[in-house]
């Protein structure tokens, strides 16, 4: 499978001018935890989404790891604090979350724990970089961190919207990807709000902030996530896209992200 993505990514100018073997090259199997790991700069975590099964993970990888390594994991949504304050060298942990697919998505979430060094912060963020990726790095740590943060406040809307009747799944998904997401390919919400009037974001807010402020207020309540809007949701994903036929749909979804992540390489400003 790698063989064949990288391969791929190269096709679209994705590699940075290496060629797919030169790549392939510097990916091994290690036989343990110490090989794997000792003498290296950087470790990336991504075992199972478990507090104490990375804890674990993390009390191996301190014995065996560098002392001025980074030592990050790929946890989504597990503070840092939650699985590293019992280790000696836990200055040294980071969250370095990638989002999915990772090799097509630049954004990582780069979050400290309270006792991370800011070096060890600098330096995640700079190999982040170095390796073509664009790290957001977080001033402390938050429940969700940022993605799924904006990610949950996002979708939370978009079943309060289905299960009050207001518009289909359908409607709902072509709003995102023909609507906003078209402008968030490329620059984010508060860039938007800046070139969306005249004066800037200072005259976009104080245009719009009283209509802002009616949603706000009809969207104090919960949604109910397990209820009749995900029973719609479903109804309406099976029947556009029956369960085996996922993987050939995610195959296409990683396609598009290709064509679009090239697109923007070839346009950055």
């Amino acid at each position: 499978m790698v063989p064949e993505m990288l391969r791929e990514l190269a096709s679209h100018g994705l590699l940075h001018g290496q060629h797919p073997d030169a790549v392939m090259a510097r990916v091994r199997v290690a036989d343990s935890m110490s090989d794997a790991i000792a003498g290296v700069t950087y470790v990336q975590e991504s075992g199972p989404e478990k507090r104490d099964v990375k804890a674990e993970i993390f009390s191996e990888i301190e014995k065996h790891a560098d002392d001025h390594a980074v030592l990050a994991s790929s946890t989504s949504i597990i503070l840092p604090s939650l699985f590293t304050g019992h280790l000696a060298r836990k200055s040294q942990c980071v969250v370095a979350h990638p989002l999915n697919p990772p090799h097509l998505i630049p954004a990582v979430e780069v979050v400290p724990a309270p006792w991370t060094s800011p070096d060890i912060l600098e330096r995640a963020r700079a190999i982040q970089t170095e390796i073509g990726q664009s790290p957001i790095v977080m001033k402390k740590e938050i429940d969700g961190f940022l993605m799924n943060r904006l990610q949950g406040a996002l979708l939370e809307e978009c079943f309060r919207l289905l299960e009050g009747g207001y518009a289909s799944a359908e409607d709902i998904d072509a709003g995102l990807k023909d609507g906003l997401a078209m402008r968030w390919s490329f620059i984010g919400p508060f860039e938007t709000a800046d070139l969306n009037a005249p004066g800037g974001i200072r005259d976009y807010i104080e245009r719009y902030n009283g209509g802002y402020l009616k949603v706000y207020e009809k969207a104090q309540h919960r949604a109910d996530w397990l209820g009749p809007a995900l029973q719609e949701v479903e109804r309406s994903r099976r029947t556009a896209l029956p369960l085996e036929k996922i993987q050939d749909r995610q195959n296409w979804r990683d396609r598009q992200l290709m064509l679009l992540a090239a697109h923007k390489a070839a346009t950055k400003s």
